[in-house]
């Protein structure tokens, strides 16, 4: 089953498209002398019902989410508000990870975007949100979980990507950089890479659609 060929790609975005955002959160933990880890040990803490479900299924409002996650993290021992989280979560484009999407759409790949994301509310664009709006555009469908009401790792969540796409799930390969949210894909029969290293990420993929990047 799993040779089938592949016609899909489908790409997690923060962590995979953008670097990881754990890397700000390490990096506010040691200015701040909190424990290394204690944002994501909050966060994985009822991890599909906590604030930070809620906010990505679009449950609660980014204010409720301030109040509840510092709710949560003070059960752990240190308060955290979750604005401060909220603003750690821009990462950097990299930009081999860019080249590849125009690689594989120009290939003839169908692409994806399966994101574990938050409501924007800012009312006017800002030059990042731009940035990240114009590669959003590179998809042939982007499915957000602010929006759709069920997020990574909920297998419904990959059944929406491949019905947009018109594909079975053994049709299809997905990048995350997230264990806990490629194995739903694997049990369905998905292809799974695990990112880490870009280029190493990368090199998996060549080896499963025949591209060199």
């Amino acid at each position: 089953m799993t040779n089938q060929p592949i016609r899909a790609v489908l790409w997690d975005f923060g962590g995979v498209i953008l670097s990881s955002p754990f890397e700000a959160f390490n990096r506010y933990e040691a200015d701040r002398g909190l424990p290394v880890d204690i944002i994501r040990t909050v966060n994985s803490k009822n991890p599909h019902d906590n604030a930070w479900a809620l906010l990505e299924r679009n449950d609660i409002t980014p204010v409720e989410f301030d109040a509840l996650f510092a709710t949560e993290s003070e059960a752990l021992g240190h308060r955290i508000p979750g604005a401060d989280v909220l603003a750690l979560l821009s990462g950097d484009v990299r930009p081999a990870m860019v080249h590849a999407l125009d690689a594989v759409k120009e290939a003839g790949f169908l692409m994806a975007c399966l994101t574990n994301n938050v409501v924007a509310t800012a009312p006017d664009p800002t030059p990042r949100q731009a940035e990240v709006a114009a590669i959003m555009q590179k998809f042939h469908h982007v499915v957000e979980s602010s929006k759709v009401g069920c997020r990574k790792p909920e297998p419904r969540f990959y059944e929406i990507a491949c019905e947009l796409l018109n594909v079975q799930p053994t049709e299809c390969v997905f990048l995350d950089d997230l264990g806990i949210n490629l194995k739903p894909a694997a049990a369905m029969g998905m292809r799974t890479i695990k990112v880490g290293d870009p280029a190493i990420a990368l090199n998996e993929l060549s080896a499963h659609i025949g591209l060199q990047f």
